[in-house]
């Protein structure tokens, strides 16, 4: 499958829903927020909302500070 990741075209192996991306990708789901195709999927909607070939993925990592 052929997605877009942050600008950036990537081959990854077919992957069911958004959740199973995230550990693909070795994030923290509680860490990130997600726009698939323009909509921002909510937290609670990951492994609901399929991934599906050609998908445009934008990923945003929250980092903390002190």
């Amino acid at each position: 499958m052929n997605l877009t990741i942050n600008g950036e075209a990537r081959a990854m192996a077919p992957l069911p829903h958004l959740a199973a991306l995230v550990t693909a990708l070795g994030l923290d789901p509680r860490k990130v927020a997600i726009e698939r195709n323009l909509e921002i999927v909510p937290r609670s909607a990951y492994e609901q909302t399929p991934v599906a070939d050609g998908d445009r993925i934008e990923i945003v990592h929250f980092i903390g500070g002190g």
